[in-house]
């Protein structure tokens, strides 16, 4: 087997993986993918696309992407491939760029506004037309980063869960990637040469703080491989008893069992649990 046949295999097997895990997917969803143009959502419409002939159950997909009327960007370039493809899609125009520059000071990060602008005209698109999923394309390091900068950040022990209901409790949003790594992610796009849009609204501006997420990850992964994934693994193994929230678990109610009295180490009667 090639090096890009068990690429591709591995992404399959975590798609399909995290799909079944969580029930992302039921008989007749109309599931809105989320296409931005970049490796990630490229990545996810392909491998859905290739997973809804085999699956077995039966559902329509919708690649769905919004024209943020950013200066420079060539609004051809996406449609084009999608028909030459026979991809079905639909874009959605919204000056968001006005609203964020007229809004964010200089100098300033415009990732939350403008993730704000966009979730929200995407959500009202999908709900509008009645789709029953909506499809996005983060995967596994976006899941771990977003651990840490809300651990660090915020003093919250809060990542990205693969499936979710939306705030406003009309949408039900996937994440098919999330097992996935963004290094096979970037090698399966580059490999079959997806047209990628990068965003410039901010010239792909990234926050400091997610910045030094990721550079504290790639050295943990460099000098410990596979500790990316086993920190995505233990937030599908949490026990609650053993962390401090006492909203989640009721540590004011516990008691000792009443069991066999044995003498402990100074000869003092104590419980021992049957």
């Amino acid at each position: 087997m090639t090096e890009a046949e068990k690429l591709t295999s591995r992404l399959r097997h975590q798609f399909g993986q995290a799909i079944a895990d969580y029930a992302m997917i039921e008989d007749g969803d109309r599931i809105m993918v989320c296409l931005s143009g970049g490796k990630d959502s490229w990545t996810l419409l392909d491998l859905l696309r290739e997973l809804q002939p085999r699956a077995p159950i039966r559902f329509e997909l919708l690649a769905v992407h919004l024209d943020q009327k950013q200066p420079g960007y060539d609004a051809r370039i996406l449609p084009e491939y999608l028909k030459q493809r026979n991809i079905p899609f639909h874009v959605i125009e919204q000056d968001t760029y006005s609203v964020v520059q007229r809004l964010v000071p200089a100098g300033r990060t415009m990732c939350s506004l403008c993730s704000r602008l966009r979730r929200g005209a995407l959500y009202d698109f999908a709900v509008n037309h009645g789709f029953t999923r909506i499809a996005l394309g983060h995967h596994r390091d976006d899941i771990v980063e977003t651990l840490f900068l809300n651990l660090f950040h915020q003093a919250r022990l809060k990542a990205m869960p693969p499936k979710l209901r939306s705030d406003d409790g009309r949408n039900i949003v996937i994440r098919p990637l999330a097992y996935c790594s963004e290094s096979d992610i970037a090698a399966y796009a580059a490999m079959r040469a997806f047209p990628i849009i990068p965003c410039d609204l901010c010239g792909s501006q990234e926050t400091l703080q997610r910045k030094s997420i990721k550079a504290m990850l790639a050295e943990w992964e460099r000098t410990s491989p596979g500790r990316i994934e086993n920190i995505l693994r233990s937030l599908t193994r949490v026990d609650a008893s053993h962390l401090a929230d006492s909203a989640l678990y009721d540590f004011k109610s516990l008691r000792a069992d009443a069991g066999e009295r044995y003498p402990d180490a100074q000869g003092q009667a104590t419980n021992r649990r049957s």
